[in-house]
């Protein structure tokens, strides 16, 4: 389908612009709608340039898209069952939700500071138990599941296909799968329900009281928010293997439905000091903190320049240097001048996988028209 007429961000018109993204390689063809998942946080913490990178590439896509005249529905889903924010919020002396609540709100503050957009839907974890239960049940009438000692365990051996079964095991054990369960039928099973000790999070459930596991939260919600399938779930790289590919494991089981996703956006890590940020290596690189000294939309730019699914090494002069980059681009708006030609050549930039340096250096060297259009549909306005 053809679109003519000026985009929605005002800027130079895109005609004979096709919504077909290329991601990865691939073509990603669109029929005037996209459902697009994107993996949220575990709110225990607040946001570090890794989570940031994630989720302002997911709101970048989803613009360049709403750009083409698609209409993009975006579901991100807040992980606020889990044993990593419980211990958390025992060490902060909080009640789980109470804490979790609190981080969620901080979360969001650094989303809106980075102009990620407000996503369509935002489900929780702890207002879907009752679908992971469903889930844990149809897996088990099904087959793919089975019970011991209160706890229901999925079949993962096909979703540890193709990876190598010693670093499988590494993978699990370092997610909190615990393949050393001697009660699973294989190492490579993982809880879909898990029983609760006192001081943790419990529902009633057919097999007691207990708690989702991580994997089958994110397939119950995005099951429940698109039913079997979806057009792209875009995550980190680092949850590739267990969490994707179980997630999806579980989804296909139960509903036959395949591919559970048409495309996978997996974003590459950020490393900081040659090691990927996480808060057990204590090398992390907040958000926030960045903000109180650079201009928000440097930052974004600064996730946003490299191939998104390109890991990087963070470091302080980069920002500097991207916000400079930042405001010759913004000089380059205030030209007069603009060629529809280069404005069509940047959306098509956008829609060969994501290529925004492309896009920026015909901002650039065009300016005018064409360079406020490119800035806008990026948000680095």
């Amino acid at each position: 389908m053809d679109r003519e007429g000026t985009g929605e961000d005002g800027g130079v018109p895109t005609t004979a612009i096709t919504p077909s993204l290329r991601l990865a390689g691939r073509p990603l063809p669109f029929a005037g709608r996209a459902r697009m998942y994107v993996c949220g946080i575990t709110p225990y913490d607040t946001t570090h340039l890794g989570h940031a990178r994630t989720f302002v590439w997911a709101d970048a896509v989803a613009r360049v898209l709403r750009h083409v005249g698609v209409r993009v529905e975006v579901c991100r889903n807040v992980t606020d069952v889990d044993d990593v924010l419980t211990s958390a919020a025992r060490r902060a002396g909080s009640p789980y939700d109470s804490f979790a609540a609190v981080q969620q709100y901080y979360f969001e503050q650094d989303m809106a500071a980075l102009s990620v957009a407000p996503v369509t839907y935002e489900p929780r974890a702890h207002n879907h138990v009752t679908q992971v239960i469903a889930l844990a049940s149809g897996l088990l009438e099904l087959g793919h599941a089975y019970v011991r000692d209160g706890a229901v365990f999925f079949r993962g051996g096909a979703a540890a296909a193709g990876v190598d079964r010693e670093e499988a095991l590494r993978l699990l054990a370092e997610f909190g799968d615990a393949p050393d369960n001697p009660v699973k039928e294989d190492p490579l099973d993982v809880a879909l329900w898990t029983p609760s000790s006192a001081g943790e999070p419990a529902w009633p459930s057919p097999w007691g009281s207990g708690r989702p596991g991580w994997h089958a939260e994110c397939a119950a919600m995005a099951l429940t928010t698109f039913g079997p399938a979806m057009d792209l779930h875009a995550g980190g790289a680092d949850l590739r293997f267990p969490h994707h590919a179980y997630e999806s494991a579980m989804a296909e089981a139960l509903t036959g439905v395949r591919p559970f996703a048409r495309a996978w956006m997996h974003v590459g890590v950020v490393r900081h000091g040659g090691v990927k940020m996480a808060k057990s290596t204590g090398n992390l690189v907040f958000t926030a903190d960045l903000l109180r000294d650079h201009p928000a939309a440097a930052l974004r730019l600064l996730l946003l320049e490299r191939p998104w699914a390109e890991e990087w090494d963070y470091e302080a002069q980069a920002l500097e240097r991207a916000a400079g980059r930042l405001s010759r681009r913004h000089a380059a708006a205030g030209r007069p001048g603009a060629s529809e030609p280069a404005g069509d050549a940047a959306v098509r930039a956008l829609l060969d996988d994501l290529d925004v340096a492309a896009a920026l250096d015909i901002a650039e060297e065009e300016g005018g028209a064409v360079a406020r259009s490119v800035l806008a549909i990026l948000a680095l306005t």
